[in-house]
């Protein structure tokens, strides 16, 4: 089961984002992940909570437009190669990721964490559990 990531369309504007922030703050709602991508007038900011669904409901009634959508997140050992292996297997399965930003792991996981928005959601899943590649579900993004 992928992740639930909120996108928020944001006004691109001095304070947006912390007025943004402080619709999540002030629900108690922990951000484990954060993207922003900007464009003229607006940014989308994309995240990962630990309440997708408390999220999704506060922020639409403070006025923000939002979507959740399904991405992989994926446990990948901090060595050297450890995202060109899980690529090499989207690449042999035909699987395209559309964007991707990463979660760095704690001083004492010895692996990082790497966000995926993909065309097939469980095809990912399904090829990098086959290849022993641990997928984080949703209920464990509030300890990370």
């Amino acid at each position: 089961m992928s992740v639930k990531q909120i996108s928020i369309f944001v006004e691109n504007r001095p304070g947006a984002m912390h007025e943004m922030t402080n619709v999540l703050a002030e629900n108690k709602i922990d951000m484990r992940a954060l993207s922003l991508a900007e464009t003229e007038g607006f940014g989308i900011v994309r995240i990962i909570v630990d309440d997708a669904y408390e999220a999704t409901t506060v922020l639409k009634e403070a006025g923000y437009i939002n979507k959740l959508t399904p991405v992989v997140v994926v446990a990948i050992p901090d060595e050297t190669g450890g995202l060109n292996k899980v690529l090499s297997l989207f690449t042999e399965n035909e699987i395209n990721v559309d964007y991707m930003y990463a979660i760095l792991g704690g001083k004492e996981i010895n692996e990082a964490y790497m966000i995926f928005k993909v065309d097939d959601p469980k095809k990912a899943e399904s090829v990098l559990r086959a290849k022993g590649i641990r997928i984080v579900q949703q209920e464990e993004m509030a300890a990370l």
